[in-house]
């Protein structure tokens, strides 16, 4: 076994204004994992730092060199191989940055394995259908928005007394549904509430997502019960956080994001136990590369009837992956990287 891990930055070729954050660069981490005549490639796109309960790429770096290091050497020499990919969610813990750290070592693993047995991710999985996206946008800040194109659905990013009119028009014009992002900055009821009637004087306003903190489920609920329409991210983390959330009625839709739960196969759990609840639920992303991205729509293809974070991210700077046959069907552009950091 040879493992490679490798961290790039990318900017953004649209800038988007959040609650608590400008999303203009994003930081990637690849993997390659190296078994016998075999390779396979994966990635995760964490924050610069920390926020509402999500891990700073400082963080997923050091887990991956640290205690995942250790643990997967260990498996290896004992074992005489790599775990299979559907073992990853069994091999971490609750930590934040264990489950990121994990979510990049299973799609390498998850990689590997198509490259192996040159089965197609798709066909694995029966993704077929039409893809319905979703586009983000900011009406925080008057910044060129990304190309909205085919998207089904808008991610509009929103924070308390930040609407501002002429985006909101603008908005307006798109004729798509909207899903309105506070990114857990909200404060006040009565503040939401107006925003989403403000809103949906010009456009249908699908829900409010997450305007509370991660883990409030009881102001989230209190919400729900003044006919706000909600929907939680980063407070989706594990069933119990969806079983939560339907047991108090804290929303009617949730956000599944792989690199946050722990991976593509928790990320199916997740969203399976979701609609046995009678929740809808998307998959959600963090500007990643093609690489991930890749993945997210295959996932959303087999598992979801709702839009989700699967188009394409456009890059100002150059991209940091390239096409390679098989698997997933990329992986980072060496020369560009570097030697990055090996252990065997």
């Amino acid at each position: 076994m040879d493992v490679t891990l490798w961290r790039a930055r990318t900017e953004l070729a649209r800038p988007v204004a959040a609650g608590r954050q400008r999303h203009d660069t994003r930081d990637h981490v690849f993997l390659e994992v190296r078994e016998g005549d075999h390779v396979g490639y994966g990635e995760v796109s964490p924050q610069p730092v920390a926020l509402n309960g999500d891990p700073g790429v400082g963080a997923v770096i050091a887990e991956i060199e640290g205690p995942l290091r250790t643990r997967i050497t260990e498996i290896h020499h004992r074992e005489g191989t790599v775990p299979d990919w559907t073992r990853t969610p069994s091999l971490r813990d609750d930590r934040a940055e264990s489950a990121w750290a994990w979510a990049l070592v299973e799609m390498a693993l998850l990689d590997l394995s198509l490259r192996s047995s040159g089965d197609d991710l798709a066909t694995r999985w029966g993704a077929d259908g039409t893809e319905e996206t979703m586009a983000t946008v900011s009406l925080i800040e008057a910044t060129p928005w990304v190309d909205t194109g085919s998207a089904y659905r808008v991610r509009a990013k929103v924070r308390p007394g930040s609407v501002l009119p002429d985006l909101l028009e603008r908005l307006g014009d798109l004729g798509r549904p909207v899903l309105l992002d506070y990114n857990a900055t909200a404060v006040d009821d009565d503040e939401v509430v107006e925003t989403f009637r403000r809103v949906s004087d010009v456009v249908t306003v699908v829900a409010v997502e997450q305007p509370y903190a991660p883990g409030n489920v009881a102001a989230h609920a209190r919400l729900a019960r003044r006919g706000v329409p909600l929907s939680m991210d980063e407070g989706v983390r594990s069933v119990a956080d969806v079983r939560q959330i339907a047991r108090y009625g804290a929303a009617t839709m949730v956000c599944v994001k792989p690199a946050r739960v722990g991976g593509v196969a928790s990320a199916r759990s997740l969203m399976r136990e979701a609609r046995h609840l009678g929740l809808r639920a998307y998959l959600g992303g963090f500007f990643e590369s093609e690489l991930a991205r890749g993945v997210t729509r295959a996932l959303a293809l087999a598992e979801c009837d709702e839009p989700s974070d699967s188009a394409p991210v456009a890059f100002a700077s150059a991209s940091p992956i390239e096409p390679l046959a098989g698997g997933l069907g990329w992986r980072p552009v060496l020369e560009r990287l570097g030697p990055g950091t090996r252990w065997t």
